[in-house]
C-alpha cells in the first residue's frame, strides 16, 4: 500500500528536527557539568594546557604546578619566590613564560631542564607594574598585558622576541588589561578590560603592528578576567566576580554559561584553559579556592600556538 506523504507533515517532520537541534544547541551548562579537577593548590590565578595534556598553574606564592592530566598527581617543579599570575606556553613547548606580581617580571622555565631564569622587566624604558598574562603567537612572539594600575585606566599591551627583546606593543591606555587571546588567524588581539567591564578587540597587522582598536563587549556587573576561544571563534569570559563564565558570538552577542551561586566549585575563576582528551574540557583557575575546575563543555576549542 503506498503512503502519501502532504508537504504539510514533511514541514511538521523538518520543523521537529529544527527544535531539537535549536534545543540541543541553546543547552544549559549547569553546575552539574563541573567538577573538582585537582585540589590542593595554593589560590591559583592561572592555567595552560601542555600538549601532553598535563596542566600547568600557578599559586599565589609563586608556586608552579604540574598536574597529570587525570588529575591525580600534582608537583610543584619550581617557585618564583613572588606571586603567579598568567602562564603560557612557547609555541613548541620546551618554555613556558611566567607572570609573577611581586618580583614585576615575566620569568622564563626551560621545561627539560626546570631552569627558571629572567625573561623581561619592561621594555622601552618602561618598567612592568602588573605584568598579568601572557599569550604567544605562532611565529613565537609573546604578547603580555601589563594591567597598571588598579582602578586606574593606564594598562597598556608588551611584545617581545624569544629572546626577550621588547617593545610596547599597544600604549592603551586600557582599563586593567587582563586576559589575552589572538584570533585564529591571529588578525585581532582580544584583551581583557577588568574595569571596563569587558574586552577590546585590536587589529593585529601584518606589519606586526597595532592596528583599530574597538570594544568588542561589555560585561556590566561583573569583573572579567580570562578569555579562551572555542574552534568556531566564540569567545569564552570567565569573571573573577561574580563566579561566572559568559560565552560571545561573532556577533557579539553575550549569553550566560554558568553561574555558581554558591562559589564553591567555582570560587572567583580567574584565568581558562582548553583541554582534555578530545580538546572539549574547559579547566579554570579558582583564585578564591585550592582547586582547578572542569567543565565538560562538549565544544572543541580553538588550538594555542603550542598545540599547533
Amino acid at each position: 500500500m503506498k503512503r502519501e506523504v502532504s508537504y504539510r507533515s514533511i514541514w511538521q517532520i523538518l520543523a521537529g528536527v529544527n527544535i531539537l537541534l535549536i534545543k540541543n544547541f541553546f543547552m544549559a551548562i549547569t553546575i552539574n557539568n563541573v567538577s573538582r579537577f585537582a585540589d590542593g593548590l595554593d589560590h591559583v590565578e592561572c592555567i595552560a594546557v601542555h600538549p601532553d595534556g598535563s596542566i600547568w598553574a600557578g599559586g599565589e606564592a609563586g608556586q608552579i604546578y604540574k598536574i597529570s592530566a587525570d588529575g591525580k598527581n600534582i608537583e610543584e617543579v619550581n617557585n618564583t619566590n613572588g606571586f603567579v599570575l598568567g602562564i603560557a606556553f612557547s609555541p613548541d613547548a620546551s618554555w613556558l613564560a611566567v607572570c609573577d606580581l611581586k618580583n614585576k617580571c615575566v620569568w622564563k622555565l626551560t621545561i627539560k631542564t626546570n631552569l627558571l631564569e629572567m625573561f623581561a622587566s619592561g621594555a622601552e624604558g618602561e618598567k612592568f607594574n602588573i605584568p598579568n598574562y601572557a599569550s604567544f603567537t605562532k611565529s613565537g612572539q609573546l604578547f603580555v598585558t601589563d594591567s597598571g594600575a588598579f582602578r586606574q585606566v593606564t594598562g597598556k599591551i608588551y611584545c617581545f622576541d624569544g629572546e626577550g627583546n621588547g617593545k610596547i606593543w599597544h600604549s592603551g591606555p586600557f582599563s586593567f588589561a587582563n586576559g589575552l587571546a589572538f584570533s585564529a588567524k591571529e588578525d585581532f588581539l582580544y584583551v581583557v578590560c577588568t574595569w571596563l567591564p569587558g574586552v577590546e578587540r585590536i587589529a593585529n597587522n601584518a606589519d606586526g603592528t597595532a592596528g583599530s582598536r574597538e570594544v568588542f563587549c561589555t560585561l556590566p556587573d561583573t569583573c572579567p578576567d580570562g578569555i579562551a576561544f572555542d574552534a568556531e571563534e566564540n569567545l569564552y569570559v570567565s569573571c573573577y566576580a561574580p563566579n561566572s563564565i559568559y560565552k560571545v558570538n561573532k556577533k557579539k552577542e553575550v549569553a550566560l554559561l554558568i553561574n555558581d551561586w554558591e562559589a564553591h566549585t567555582l570560587c572567583n575563576p580567574t584565568n581558562i584553559a582548553f583541554g582534555g582528551k578530545n580538546f572539549d574540557e574547559l579547566y579554570t583557575a579558582n583564585l578564591g579556592r585550592w582547586h582547578i575546575s572542569k567543565i565538560e563543555l562538549n565544544t572543541v576549542g580553538l588550538p594555542l600556538a603550542c598545540h599547533q
